[in-house]
């Protein structure tokens, strides 16, 4: 009942970690509490994913097979799981838009979060033609770091095909500049940089600079 704010002002910890930890996404700050859960848990997941969802229940069914531990591990176990399930399904109950989507489609499936890994997950069991796309993104993403430029045409015609048409024919209008920039050790990042810097500037500035 200890308001994030309140735990956080006694902890020290960051606010991020808090929140984690309440949402079940770490336990290892309370490692000491749940050490004698370890060789439990495989037990408890199969127990759970049955309906045994009673914490009591649960702790008096491990007393009688030999677990010597406090019902209050059990019951934070508990707590914590629902918490992540509750996190689980808020985060496949909100709508993303089209923008989010096409953002968790394009980055490394090693650098999503959780709900946003349970999140893709579901998107794409409902729409299995994602798979596809989100494999071409991955593809061409690799052709670029590689330079692998030999295997463009055939991701072509691959692409064409997909969700991600439309961006395969931009690329197939002006094949010559991509191949080029598979191939080339060169880039114009540094001048994009310095344009975007220049615009952020100006934007600073209006209104602001007089006579």
């Amino acid at each position: 009942g200890v308001p994030i704010k309140q735990i956080v002002k006694r902890t020290g910890h960051s606010r991020k970690l808090v929140c984690s930890v309440l949402r079940g996404q770490r336990s290892d700050m309370f490692r000491v509490r749940q050490s004698s859960l370890e060789e439990w848990l495989p037990w408890l997941d199969g127990r759970w994913d049955q309906g045994a969802r009673n914490a009591s229940a649960l702790w008096r069914e491990m007393r009688k097979k030999g677990f010597r531990g406090q019902i209050g591990v059990v019951s934070e176990w508990a707590r914590r799981r629902r918490l992540a399930e509750r996190a689980d399904q808020s985060a496949l109950a909100r709508t993303p838009s089209a923008r989010s989507i096409a953002r968790l489609m394009t980055l490394a499936r090693d650098d999503l979060s959780k709900s946003d890994a349970v999140l893709i997950a579901a998107i794409e069991s409902n729409v299995p033609d994602l798979v596809t796309a989100r494999t071409l993104i991955d593809d061409f993403q690799q052709m670029i770091r590689s330079k692998a430029v030999a295997k463009l045409s055939a991701w072509l015609e691959g692409a064409k095909a997909s969700l991600v048409g439309s961006f395969a024919n931009g690329v197939e209008k002006d094949i010559a500049a991509v191949r080029n920039a598979i191939i080339s050790p060169w880039s114009n990042g540094q001048t994009e940089g310095q344009i975007t810097k220049l615009k952020l500037i100006k934007r600073q500035m209006y209104g602001r600079a007089k006579d």
